[in-house]
């Protein structure tokens, strides 16, 4: 999974995100971790869109690759988004969790509509986009 630099900017309940590798590509939200998370959501979309198009997703940067009119300016954050592109197909996977534990993700899963797998990848997915 490559991280890509990006630039949060905002204030009281109005947040952005912008990314300098992927000009027109933004996220929004009330806080930074909403837009952050928005953000997120929309570089998958966005460079997905790409491969469809069939240009070619730009190498992830460092913020020191950044050109100087790139780097963030009063108030602005760098902040690294990851890309989290599907492949197109899926692949089984064996896991081992405690009976109790499988029990609740099955119930929640069932509360939610899903299925086990789509409940697990939607948690998954959760993580990995909050972990930085």
């Amino acid at each position: 999974m490559s991280y890509y630099v990006a630039i949060l900017d905002g204030g009281k309940k109005v947040w952005g995100v912008r990314f300098p590798d992927f000009p027109g590509c933004y996220g929004g939200g009330s806080s930074p971790d909403a837009a952050i998370a928005d953000a997120t959501s929309a570089l998958r979309v966005f460079a997905a869109m790409m491969v469809a198009d069939g240009e070619p997703i730009p190498r992830a940067r460092t913020p020191d690759e950044l050109r100087p009119d790139q780097h963030p300016g009063k108030g602005e954050s760098l902040v690294m988004i990851p890309l989290l592109l599907d492949k197109g197909r899926t692949t089984k996977a064996n896991v081992s969790v405690d009976a109790g534990i499988l029990e609740q993700i099955d119930a929640e899963a069932e509360r939610r509509g899903l299925t086990r797998s789509a409940f697990l990848v939607s948690a998954a997915m959760e993580k990995i986009t909050a972990s930085r």
